[in-house]
């Protein structure tokens, strides 16, 4: 089994690594493990903020759910679900602190929730509206990455920037099972470990790249790979909120501190199809799905409360009032977006006025002008 071991601030030694497969903190029954190693980082969690992110989960596969049903009735063009992968992103996203930045894929709407994304923008590039749904320096989180495994390189470029610039901040880079098979991802960790910059590499394990199992790809746990570059692992219940949570921490408080970069293979699950143009029925047995479904993100906490007697018909009611509202407002969001002008393509497509780009707009125009109504 791979063992590799971080610093805390404290200068204490932590394993990476304890003696089951991967972290896990609580299970899919909602028992929870005690670790000596792991349970420091989260520490500091009560059963009201487990609560808040048993809150975030719901919302978030309320919000997935909806976009489905709007890609289904044809207000949007696609969209990527994230069903099952609850854990991972809330877990992860709550760790980070304000001035990190973040460099997603395609699937991290949940992410974007927690960072503030307004609701309307979670939609904007899959409804066909804009190139990008919102301003990365604001939320400090670029917008989504559809070319597999690029945001890696991203990554690795901007925390070698912090680290130029004497800050203390990290920066986290989502990707899947198949983005580690890209040769930019491998590239980002070589990168990453020669210039040891502050970068969190969270690979969410989901088991399929889109119709490929992750065992054609891996013989071996994901997470094995990058401390070959010199990065060290970690492998992770990623159905475990709390696990996440400390799992993210850990590697965060090592690029907070100058210890360079660390690689969590989060191991969930993709319940739903890869994009809503995937059949996954095709290529999935059912069985499969069965048993993931017993390993839910949400339904392991609910048992976790249940036996603490702490899912009370108060939570319920706040947790559902919540996603209705959500769910409202992001579906009024989504069919109220104003329609993009034919010509607004090329807004937006460089900082500064661009000679080539101001030709082609103009080139475009006079095109446009040759039809009746123009623009």
């Amino acid at each position: 089994m791979l063992r590799s071991t971080v610093s805390k601030s404290s200068d204490s030694e932590v394993d990476l690594l304890d003696d089951r497969d991967f972290v896990q903190l609580i299970d899919a029954d909602g028992i929870r493990h005690p670790s000596p190693t792991i349970d420091q980082w989260v520490a500091d969690v009560s059963d009201a903020q487990l609560a808040d992110l048993y809150e975030d989960m719901v919302v978030v596969r309320r919000i997935d759910v909806e976009a489905t049903a709007l890609q289904r009735q044809g207000e949007l063009g696609l969209w990527p679900p994230l069903l099952g992968q609850e854990a991972s992103q809330i877990g992860s996203a709550r760790a980070l602190r304000d001035d990190d930045f973040i460099m997603p894929s395609y699937r991290e709407n949940g992410v974007a929730y927690c960072r503030g994304v307004a609701l309307d923008d979670l939609v904007r590039v899959w409804r066909g509206h804009a190139h990008g749904s919102w301003d990365p320096s604001e939320f400090r989180m670029a917008i989504p990455a559809v070319i597999i495994g690029a945001q890696t390189l991203h990554a690795v470029g901007y925390g070698v920037g912090i680290l130029r610039d004497g800050a203390d901040s990290a920066v986290i880079t989502y990707f899947g099972d198949g983005a580690t098979s890209q040769g930019d991802t491998n590239e980002a960790m070589i990168f990453a470990a020669t210039y040891q910059a502050p970068v969190v590499f969270f690979c969410q394990n989901n088991h399929w790249a889109i119709s490929e199992p992750v065992g054609l790809q891996a013989t071996r746990h994901i997470s094995e790979r990058a401390p070959g570059f010199g990065i060290p692992s970690m492998r992770v219940d990623g159905n475990d909120v709390l696990a996440v949570m400390a799992a993210t921490r850990i590697a965060l408080d090592r690029a907070h501190n100058g210890g360079g970069p660390t690689y969590i293979e989060a191991v969930t699950y993709r319940m739903g199809p890869h994009t809503t143009s995937d059949d996954p029925t095709r290529y999935r047995d059912a069985d499969e799905l069965a048993e993931w479904k017993a390993k839910d993100p949400i339904s392991r906490l609910e048992k976790y409360f249940e036996s603490k007697d702490l899912l009370t018909d108060e939570l319920k009611a706040r947790v559902k009032a919540k996603a209705d509202s959500v769910a409202a407002e992001f579906r009024a969001g989504c069919i109220g977006m104003e329609e993009p002008t034919i010509m607004s393509v090329f807004d937006h497509v460089t900082i500064e006025i661009d000679p080539v780009l101001e030709r082609q707009r103009s080139q475009y125009a006079a095109y446009l002008a040759n039809f009746e109504g123009g623009e």
